[in-house]
């Protein structure tokens, strides 16, 4: 004989298994799996805003903070992954495709200051490249990973040029690549033949996975020249007009 005890215990089990049933229901259809949740993720990636980025904190150079100010405001990165390249103070600045910056690193570059690269320089050998000609061209260039004939990665930043941003290599000793490229001035900065040199760290966990599996744009800063000239960037206000390109410290 079943006592008012027993049925209230019978009563509590039925109902705790279909409260863990309903749980169990619940939790199925709203956690995605799989594909969804990848999808999910990239979602959310894609909804940090430019206004988000911390970049306006950065002690970058005014060139460099005026040129992501315009990148972002006339979505002249089109959608796409971008890298600024700042010549005067050897650095270069990464973002996302939607304008949250990633990181920075010192660079190295090209050995002659200048902004136009030599016409057909390309289809020579290194031996024939004179030193007033290793120059890295400025200019708004559109990037794709890819590995040269030693089938090491780079991003290619000029084909036609031969110019490219890479990790840094072990190179001739007497040149002190890693030296300069450590140091805390951007003095000793201009070695290479023209590419744009970074870090090895900067290049595996920013640069290459930014750019992996997709196309971007390369900005590279004038030197000798106005930012707003080389991109065609409106002169809003007078101070624009003046090139400070002042040291960043």
């Amino acid at each position: 004989m079943k006592t008012d005890t027993d049925e209230r215990m019978h009563r509590n089990a039925g109902w705790a298994v279909t409260t863990l049933w309903l749980c169990i229901v619940i939790a199925w259809s709203v956690h995605p799996t799989g594909g969804e949740a990848e999808a999910l993720q990239e979602k959310n990636q894609d909804q940090v805003l430019p206004s988000q980025n911390d970049f306006k904190a950065m002690p970058a150079s005014a060139e460099a903070h005026g040129l992501v100010d315009w990148i972002l405001s006339s979505n002249d990165h089109q959608g796409l992954p971008f890298a600024v390249v700042d010549k005067i103070n050897a650095r270069v600045f990464v973002f996302n495709r939607v304008g949250q910056f990633l990181g920075n690193a010192p660079v190295l570059l090209g050995l002659e200051r200048g902004d136009d690269g030599v016409v057909g320089i390309g289809e020579r050998a290194l031996s024939r490249i004179r030193p007033e000609e290793r120059i890295t061209p400025s200019g708004r260039f559109m990037a794709n990973l890819a590995r040269n004939l030693s089938g090491q990665d780079i991003l290619w930043v000029s084909y036609g040029q031969s110019i490219s941003m890479h990790a840094l290599r072990s190179a001739d000793p007497k040149e002190r690549r890693p030296e300069r490229l450590a140091s805390p001035t951007e003095v000793d900065n201009r070695i290479s033949y023209g590419c744009i040199n970074v870090p090895r760290a900067f290049w595996r966990d920013i640069v290459f996975p930014t750019f992996k599996n997709q196309q971007g744009v390369v900005y590279v800063l004038p030197e000798t020249r106005s930012f707003h000239h080389e991109f065609g960037i409106p002169i809003t206000r007078p101070l624009d007009a003046v090139v400070t390109h002042k040291k960043v410290l």
